[in-house]
């Protein structure tokens, strides 16, 4: 195939199209491509990033709401598990929405979208206003994680598979990193003594930024398109459901605890406001910095591996968390409970980056080679991101109400940490079992999410 030799041109479509796109052709993306993908990898993780934000908002507004908003803790937990659950399930509209408006169009709107809880939390947020309506405009908060999906499905389109890692780490680490900014931008109206409206509306114009920006510097691919056939067989794969359950495990770790930390620490061991907000960002900040790193270590040694030897770690790190949180060591619990977002933010890099492997790897076992192989390994591997994102997502969910009963029922996180343990135990099994597994007729490992696709994988 010959490369295009000039950049793509807009067509006449009513916005920025491109019309042609071809990663793989490495004489295309040298010449032409890599710059245009970079370019929108940029603006896109700049709306995701204030996405995140704004999806995270109610984890910091819940420690300005003191005795005087008349919420319990189970109450307070309960918010933020409903808002987690409202980002998971949006998940899936939102990976549709790329080729239905095309990634640069969707981002204007996802980006316009934000507006409204923002603007509702603003109108709401005082002393006297019921919980139901506290719960109602949480809610509309969820919106802001659909943002996720719809960007690194857009992003994996632009990006070769070799890349992939690498870009998509990038993309969801720099949206992943709106948690802790909104958290540092919270303590710092809390440290100078502002209100939650402060912090309101210094999002609004900011949002009103990121949707021009990508009004003038993003483009839409004609290449993506929804097909429902692909929707359909990523979600009878066995591998799509596979990677949810170990999803969870690592991006449900990170949003979860990124809701749930400050109130920890707050019921648990007493800290005010500030002195909660004070330690907070620490964790969500280097577990964001961290996940394209560890896209780098799955491109480069295989995703499988790195995730296998993260679970070990994270396990471990739980396990020190079930004995500073019986022994009621702040320091020994908020050391560790950093190291663990940090794993967290470790393993969504590496997990992530074994989805398009696994089908590449599917598409070479059906004989397949070449472009048709890499377009039948973007095809399902754009499906199935989304559904990955969702139900990863849902792990937040989870570990918020494993944190409202645990104190409910024994006044501590512990009983919690003991879940998430035993979670992450199965987590190695699985991915052992499934895509390290040595097996008496191949005779080798099999890794879906390695980085020379040759290599086979244990079907389930």
């Amino acid at each position: 195939m010959t490369a295009p030799s000039t950049a793509p041109a807009p067509q006449n479509r009513g916005g920025r199209w491109i019309e042609q796109w071809d990663p793989e052709d490495e004489t295309f993306w040298k010449e032409t491509g890599e710059k245009v993908a970079r370019r929108n990898l940029f603006f896109s993780v700049l709306s995701e990033h204030i996405g995140f934000s704004i999806w995270t908002l109610w984890s910091v507004l819940v420690l300005f709401m003191g005795p005087e908003y008349g919420l319990t803790p189970a109450d307070k937990f309960l918010l933020t598990s409903m808002v987690t659950l409202v980002g998971a399930v949006v998940r899936v509209p939102y990976t549709f929405a790329v080729a239905i408006f095309g990634g640069r169009n969707w981002t204007i709107i996802s980006a316009g979208l934000l507006l409204i809880p923002t603007v509702a939390a603003f109108a709401v947020m005082k002393p006297g206003t019921s919980f139901s309506t506290f719960l109602v405009v949480g809610l509309l908060a969820g919106i802001g994680g659909g943002n996720f999906a719809s960007s690194m499905t857009n992003i994996n389109a632009f990006f070769p598979l070799k890349k992939k890692g690498w870009a998509l780490g990038l993309n969801a680490g720099g949206g992943n990193i709106g948690v802790p900014v909104i958290q540092l931008i919270a303590l710092a109206i809390i440290g100078a003594s502002g209100g939650p409206r402060v912090l309101l509306g210094i999002y609004i114009p900011l949002i009103l930024v990121a949707a021009v920006l990508a009004a003038l510097y993003m483009d839409n691919l004609s290449s993506v398109k929804n097909d429902t056939g692909a929707a359909k067989d990523a979600a009878k794969d066995a591998h799509t459901w596979i990677m949810s359950f170990l999803y969870i495990g690592t991006f449900g770790s990170f949003i979860g605890y990124a809701f749930a930390f400050g109130q920890v620490l707050q019921v648990q061991f007493g800290r005010t406001p500030l002195q909660a907000a004070y330690l907070t960002f620490i964790g969500p900040l280097l577990g964001s910095l961290i996940r394209p790193f560890g896209g780098w270590l799955a491109d480069k040694y295989g995703g499988a591996k790195i995730t296998l030897y993260n679970y070990v770690a994270m396990a471990a790190a739980t396990g020190i968390l079930i004995v500073a949180s019986m022994q009621k060591s702040l320091a020994l619990f908020v050391c560790v409970f950093v190291v663990l977002f940090v794993l967290s933010g470790l393993g969504n890099g590496s997990t992530f980056k074994m989805i398009p492997g696994i089908f590449q790897t599917k598409a070479l076992a059906k004989g397949l080679e070449g472009e048709a192989a890499a377009a039948y390994g973007r095809r399902l591997s754009g499906a199935s991101m989304g559904l990955i994102g969702a139900v990863g997502a849902l792990g937040g969910v989870g570990i918020n109400l494993a944190f409202r009963q645990s104190f409910l029922t024994n006044g501590s996180g512990t009983g919690a940490f003991v879940t998430f343990l035993l979670y992450y135990a199965l987590c190695f099994g699985v991915t052992w079992a499934v895509y390290l597994r040595r097996t008496a007729v191949q005779g080798e490992a099999t890794a879906a999410a390695e980085t020379k696709p040759q290599l086979s994988y244990a079907e389930v």
